[in-house]
C-alpha cells in the first residue's frame, strides 16, 4: 500500500512539474512583450531584453495613450464588441435550438446547408460588394457586427449542446404550460451558461481583435477600432513621428512601440478570461460530445 501511494504522489509531482513547465512556455511570449515595451530602443536592438525591461522607460505607453483618439478608438472597440457578441450570441441561439431537434421538419437538410457555409464562404469581392452595396451598410456599425455575426462552427458546438439536455426538463415545461420560446428562454438557455461562456469568449476575442473588416467598410477614420489604429501605428513605427512623437521621444520608442500596441491589444482579453474560464472548459466539453 505505501508503494502504491508513493507511486501515485510521484506521479503527481512529474504531472505537476510538466504543467509549470507549459505555463511557462505560455506565459513568456507575452512576458517577453511587456519586458520590451518598457525598455529603451537600444537595449531592444542589443538583445538584452529577456523578462525584465532594461532601461526601463514608459515614453511609448505615453505617446500612444496620451493622444485623445486612442480612447475614442478603445470605446468604438468596446461597443463594436459588446453589440457584435449580443447579436452573435443571440442569433446562434436561435438557430441552434430547432436545428437540436430531431423531430424539426427538414432538420436533415439545414444542418449540412449550415456546414456548407464552413467550407465556402462566397469569396472576399461577393461578401464586400452584398455589405457595401446590395445591404448599403459600408461606413456604419452594422458592417463591423452583422456579417459574420452567426458561426457555422458555433453553430454545431450550440446545437450539440443543447442536444445532450434531457427531454424530460422540456416535459416538465410543457406541464406547467410553458410555450416554445418560454420553455427556451426559462429552461434551456438557464441550463446553456457553460456553452453561452463559450460562443461568448470566441465571439469577443474575434470582435476585439478584428481590423480587417473595419480596413475594407469604415471610410471615416474616427469610427475605426483600437485594432485598426494599432495596426497603423505598427504600419508607422519605423517613423514614430506620424504618431505623435517629437524628436527626443523618436528614438525611444521605434523599436518598442510594436510590443506596446500588441500588449494593449491583448490586455483587456487576457483580463476577462479568467472569469469564464471554468464555464469556458465544461462548455467545450459537453459541446463538443455528440449526443
Amino acid at each position: 500500500m505505501k508503494q502504491r501511494a508513493w507511486s501515485f504522489n510521484g506521479f503527481n509531482v512529474v504531472n505537476g512539474f510538466i504543467m509549470v513547465v507549459v505555463v511557462l512556455f505560455t506565459l513568456y511570449p507575452f512576458i517577453y512583450l511587456v519586458a520590451q515595451s518598457f525598455s529603451s530602443e537600444a537595449a531592444i536592438y542589443a538583445g538584452k531584453v529577456s523578462v525584465f525591461p532594461v532601461e526601463f522607460t514608459t515614453k511609448t505607453y505615453e505617446v500612444i495613450l496620451s493622444k485623445p483618439d486612442f480612447f475614442r478608438y478603445y470605446g468604438n472597440t468596446i461597443l463594436y464588441s459588446v453589440l457584435g457578441t449580443f447579436i452573435a450570441v443571440s442569433a446562434t441561439a436561435v438557430m441552434s435550438y430547432p436545428l437540436s431537434k430531431a423531430k424539426l421538419r427538414l432538420n436533415k437538410f439545414f444542418i449540412p446547408f449550415v456546414l456548407f457555409t464552413m467550407y465556402f464562404g462566397g469569396g472576399l469581392i461577393p461578401n464586400y460588394i452584398l455589405v457595401a452595396k446590395t445591404l448599403g451598410m459600408r461606413d456604419t456599425i452594422w458592417a463591423i457586427v452583422i456579417p459574420g455575426a452567426i458561426s457555422a462552427f458555433n453553430v454545431i458546438l450550440m446545437k450539440t449542446f443543447f442536444a445532450n439536455l434531457p427531454n424530460e426538463l422540456e416535459e416538465a415545461g410543457r406541464v406547467d404550460g410553458l410555450g416554445v420560446f418560454g420553455i427556451f428562454m426559462k429552461i434551456t438557455l438557464p441550463l446553456s451558461k457553460p456553452i453561452l461562456a463559450t460562443i461568448t469568449l470566441f465571439v469577443i476575442v474575434g470582435m476585439w481583435n478584428n481590423w480587417f473588416g473595419p480596413s475594407l467598410f469604415l471610410q471615416t477614420k474616427e469610427k475605426w477600432p483600437i485594432a485598426l489604429y494599432l495596426k497603423q501605428i505598427i504600419d508607422n513605427a519605423v517613423s514614430p513621428t506620424e504618431i505623435g512623437a517629437t524628436s527626443e521621444q523618436t528614438s525611444q520608442i521605434a523599436a518598442s512601440v510594436k510590443s506596446t500596441a500588441m500588449v494593449l491589444t491583448s490586455l483587456p482579453i487576457i483580463c476577462v478570461y479568467p472569469f469564464v474560464q471554468r464555464y469556458f472548459v465544461q462548455g467545450m466539453m459537453i459541446g463538443a460530445v455528440k449526443g
